[in-house]
Order: C-alpha cells, then structure tokens, then sequence
C-alpha cells in the first residue's frame, strides 16, 4: 500500500472484511438473513464505510446501539433497515419515526409512546420485541413477554417485525446457553399455539453463529466475528476468519540513553544498559490504554519491540535497542501484521485484562480511516466525519451558509455566489418543501399505435394509443402508495407535495378527457413482483390510484424496483411528447417506439443536466428512437427529451 502521510492511522481491510463475510455465509446459508452489527462506529472499524461493504455483501439490515447512530446511517444515504438493538429512551422516538429506524421493545410504556408518534406522523413503525431470557439487561422478562406482545399487536401503527434474544455466554460451551434456547423456544412454541406470527426471530450473535448453528433461525446479528476476531477460544476452529483492523504509526524521535535513565511520568522505567529509545505519537488519548505500560509491544521492522516506561496521553516510548536499523519515520504497528510477526486484538486485551471488543472500540480514536482494497488505499474516511451527525434543520442551515459562502469565495462576488447556490439546489432538488429522492437505473418505454374506437364514440385516427412502461430503482417508503394523473398544472403541483405519491403523470387531452378512462394502470410490479391495486379515484388534485398493501412492510426502507405499465391516449392534434426528469436519477434509457403509429420525420431535443449532458441517441428509421445515459452518470431534474414529428 502507499505510504501513508498520517500521525497515526487506523488500517481497514475491506478484502478481508469481504472474506469473513464469505465464511458467514456459508456457516448459515442462503435461507438465514443477516444483521450485519455495526454499532460503536463498526466495533470502531467505520460504520459508515463498513455498512456499505457488508449491504454489498447481501446484508439485510444494519444492527445500532442507539438512535444517533441510525441517523447517522440515514444521513449517508443508507436505506436498509436499521435495527436499534438496545432498550431507547423517549427522548429518541423523534429520531426513529423521522429517520424511519427499527426500534427494539422491551416494555409497554416506551411502545405506547412510540405508537402515539408515528400515529401522529401517519406512518407505521416496525418494531422487534426484546426478550430477556438469562441475560439480565435489555428485553422483557421471558416470562411476561406474552403480554407485552399482545400489547404492540393492539397499536395500529405499529409493526411487529420480529423478535430476539441476547445471549450472555455464547462465545464458550457452557450448559446457560441451552438454558437461554429453551426460554426463547418455549415462547414461540407459546406464539405459535395463540396464533401469533412474528416474520423474523433471532438469537444468534458470533459466538452463536459458531458454536450454535441451531440457533440460527430466521435472521443472525453477527458483529466481531466479520472484523476477523474470534470471540473465544472455543470458536477458533468453527471459521477461517481474516482480521480486519490494523493500528499503525511512524517513528518521530530517536534517543540514546546511558544505563539508569527514567523514562516516562513517575519513573516507572529505569533504563538497565545503554538503551536506544524510539518514541512514538500514540497514548491513551489514542486509546491506546495505559495498561500497555511497561507490557504491551510493537512491530518495527518485522521484530517486535516492547513498550517502556508510562504511556502518555499522547506518546509512547519503545526500546528499540535490539533493532539496531530502526529509523524515524519508520513504520510501526501497534496491531496487525507486519512481516511474519502478528499482534492481535485478542493479544492487547489479555495484556490489559480486558477483552478484544473493547480494544477494538477503543484503538485510533483521533486517527483515520484508510480503507485498503486489493493492496491500495480505497478511501479515507476524516477524523471529524466519523462524529459527525446532522442535527435538526437549523444543522442543515448551517450547512446552507457554509455552502453559499464557499459559492462567494469561489465566484469572488457576494451577488454571484448567492446566484449559485440558488440556481445549484433549485436544480438537484427542486423547491425546498419537496423531499429529495435519488433514483437508479430511469427506464422509460414509450410505444405509440393507432387507437381502436370506443362504442362508436370516436373515429379511428383521432387519438393514439399510448402504452408506457417505467421502470427505476429507489428505497420504498410507504407500504402502500399512489400514482397519480393530473389534468393541468395545479393538479401536477397537488400530486408533488404528497409524499406517498411514487409516480405522476400529466395528461393533456383537452376537455374530452376522462381520466377514468383515458388513464390506466396496467400492471404494477416491485422486484418482479405483483402488487395489488387498492382503489382509484377523482380527487382535486387529480386522478389518483392507490398500490400496495402489507405484502410490501418487510421491503420498506430499502432499495426495490418499482414497474409500472401505463395505458393512456394523445390527441393526433399535438404532435410532441415529453418525458421529463424530476428527481436526481443515475442512468436513464428512454425508448420512443413510434412504427405502429406511421409518425414521420420523428426527431428529439434532449436537455439533460449532469456531468455528461448529451445522451448516446440510437434511431431506427421508421421504428424507434433511444436515448441512452450510462447508469454509473448521474442526471439532475429539470431534465428530459421532447419527441417531436410532422402532421
């Protein structure tokens, strides 16, 4: 890997971690999903970074210890579900109902508040109830858990997803665990006779994973077991596990010192024979703990060298004296490999009396991420990005003024900076009370034919029939949501502040138009999928047809494909027709397939904004016309084409 130009750095190996997840998979199966754990900032790997491998890796949903840390998810764009696995106070029920996270339970009073907020949201919240059956902490008391389920199962606007243990003792093979497995079966056996169905139960932790496949069911949390560690030594023979964390630093000071020098605060080292001390700019402030003292050891040059005299909030000291090559600005490890020589997480956490979790958590504290893939720095991850979380709207509007005076400075002109950032987000995400939504793969099939007359209403040849297939990718919010057919401008607007509405469609056919008619919905599919078509109806703000239903709850929050086939008719007295975009969408493919309709001279102006505003155009003459934008290139809204053609 490149040299790195850091103080200190924290190095993350998304290969390994890649690999770990390999070996999850195949302990548990294609049938087992998995809650990739990544709370205290990824056992202090990065949580951001990591979530997103682990998603890649086919994780369903991500597992937190607290509110901020779901928000924080949520502000980096991840849509999967994000599971809060402890017990959260009232004061985070705002966070989980706007940031749509996934609350555990573990006592009435908490659920009912919970379900007083997303009532007055008018949204539904999934929940996993707790249960308690040995651990002694988070959870309803196994016992009692019955009641509690009933409980939630009475709130309308409460989902009840799934429910989970914890096990106390799972990394060893001890009987308590049995013990624990016999409370959680108990109680869904006790489920299954009152009729009660709860989609997903989970038990399994690492320790579980590998000690206890039995306990897999539905779903495992998995946590230190993809960082590479194993969580006792009972499991070290269940997986081939790859660390995924590597400590590092450099050298800044060389020193020779005769025999009977102190080294460090309080003299705790007295130097026995000519020593060469090197010293390093990592301590406790680091997290590098202070139990390291005159015990932990290092790696410079492939040798291990030991740590002498007290650790410092910021330096260390280490005899180097046995290597006698050792420069500044030599690399050292503090954990990982370096050479054939190897220091553990688990190693540290026996040195100090503790365990590899809380070496994890606690290492690099004030140093980057460099995430390393395939031998090279894949990404740096900031210091303050790791502890950054946007807070409410007067956040955002710090931000806004960070952003705009950045525009000012760079443009050297007030006027021209404030001209800028207005035009900059009126563009990407159009008027400030509409929610942006980011769209992947845009795939629009138009094909236009004669329209058949209607009960002798219409002669053949006035309007034409148009079929619209659409197809594109996003996070479903809603378990039920509406498509909507506006006949005029106002009506479009109407449609555009109902957040429930996925798609909207303006039909302009002058005052013979029946929207009823003259506007349906053929098909809606989500992953390929069948979804029903709840209700249609004449609303003010348009025709308005309403999809979904419970089916969709265990996919909301995460990205799906929506497809939607749309049937409608064009009056032959308009001779364009436009597709526009109106959400910032990566890649795009619109089909204009006009033989059926014998158009003549059909051509297109396009206006896209984005990185590459000119779309790859592909014309069969007579037939179709296709604009095509590669799906790794983002488009911005207020972009589209007009198809244009001859009388």
């Amino acid at each position: 890997m490149e040299e790195q130009k850091y103080r200190s750095w924290v190095e993350v190996d998304l290969d390994s971690f890649s690999r770990n997840w390999e070996e999850l998979k195949r302990l548990v199966g294609p049938d087992v999903r998995i809650m990739q754990v990544v709370k205290a900032d990824a056992y202090g790997h990065g949580a951001l970074e990591l979530s997103s491998v682990a998603l890649r890796n086919g994780a369903w949903a991500l597992g937190v210890a607290n509110a901020d840390e779901g928000v924080q998810l949520r502000a980096s764009g991840i849509t999967s579900p994000v599971v809060i696995l402890s017990p959260s106070p009232d004061s985070e029920i705002g966070q989980i109902v706007k940031y749509g996270l996934t609350p555990s339970v573990s006592d009435a009073s908490f659920a009912r508040e919970l379900q007083r907020s997303a009532r007055k949201a008018g949204i539904r919240v999934s929940v996993h109830i707790e249960v308690d059956t040995g651990m002694g902490r988070g959870g309803t008391i196994h016992y009692e858990a019955l009641d509690l389920i009933r409980t939630v199962l009475d709130m309308p606007n409460l989902d009840l997803e799934g429910i989970f243990t914890h096990l106390s003792s799972s990394e060893i093979l001890v009987d308590y665990n049995n013990r624990q497995w016999t409370h959680f079966r108990d109680l869904l056996a006790k489920l299954d006779e009152n009729g009660i169905r709860i989609p997903l139960k989970h038990m399994s932790n690492s320790g579980a994973v590998l000690n206890f496949p039995e306990y897999n069911l539905d779903l495992v949390r998995p946590g230190i077991m993809t960082y590479g560690i194993y969580p006792g030594p009972d499991t070290k023979d269940k997986a081939d596990l790859s660390p995924v964390m590597s400590f590092k630093t450099r050298v800044v000071l060389l020193k020779e010192f005769p025999e009977g020098y102190s080294i460090g605060y309080n003299r705790t080292y007295i130097t026995y024979r000519p020593t060469r001390i090197a010293t390093i700019p990592v301590g406790y402030g680091d997290g590098y703990g202070i139990m390291l003292s005159n015990a932990g050891e290092v790696l410079i040059r492939g040798r291990r060298a030991p740590i002498v005299g007290r650790i410092s909030m910021d330096m260390c000291t280490v005899d180097v004296s046995r290597i006698p090559d050792c420069g500044i600005g030599d690399e050292v490890v503090l954990m990982g490999r370096q050479g054939a020589e190897y220091i553990s997480a688990n190693e540290i956490a026996a040195r100090t009396n503790t365990i590899s979790y809380d070496v994890l958590c606690a290492l690099g504290k004030r140093a980057p991420r460099v995430f390393v893939q395939k031998g090279r720095a894949d990404a740096v991850e900031p210091r303050l990005r790791r502890i950054y979380i946007p807070g409410e709207e007067k956040s955002v509007a710090r931000i806004d003024s960070i952003i705009r005076h950045c525009f000012q400075t760079r443009a050297q002109s007030e006027e021209m900076g404030d001209a800028i950032f207005s035009e900059m987000f009126e563009t990407l995400f159009g008027k400030e009370d509409r929610q942006l939504e980011l769209r992947d793969r845009f795939r629009y099939d138009i094909e236009v034919s004669e329209a058949s007359p209607e009960n002798g209403k219409r002669k053949r040849g006035e309007f034409f029939r148009v079929l619209t297939r659409v197809e594109y990718t996003k996070a479903l919010r809603e378990p039920v949501f509406m498509i909507g057919c506006a006949m005029n401008n106002e009506q479009l607007e109407a449609l555009f502040e109902e957040k429930r509405c996925e798609y909207r469609w303006l039909l302009n056919l002058g005052d013979e138009a029946v929207t009823e008619r003259d506007f349906r919905i053929e098909r809606v599919t989500i992953d390929g999928e069948d979804v029903p078509i709840l209700r249609a109806e004449n609303t003010p703000r348009g025709f308005e047809v309403w999809c979904g239903g419970d089916l969709l709850k265990k996919k909301l929050n995460r990205p799906v494909r929506f497809a939607f086939e749309i049937a409608t008719k064009k009056s032959k007295k308009n001779n364009l027709f436009s597709v526009f975009v109106a959400y910032p969408t990566r890649g795009l493919q619109i089909s204009f397939n006009y033989e059926k309709a014998n158009l003549r001279r059909v051509r297109e102006v396009s206006y896209f904004a984005g990185k590459h505003p000119y779309p790859r155009v592909a014309r069969e003459q007579g037939k179709a016309t296709t604009l095509t934008i590669a799906d790794d290139e983002w488009i911005f809204p207020n972009s589209g084409v007009t198809f244009i053609w001859d009388s």
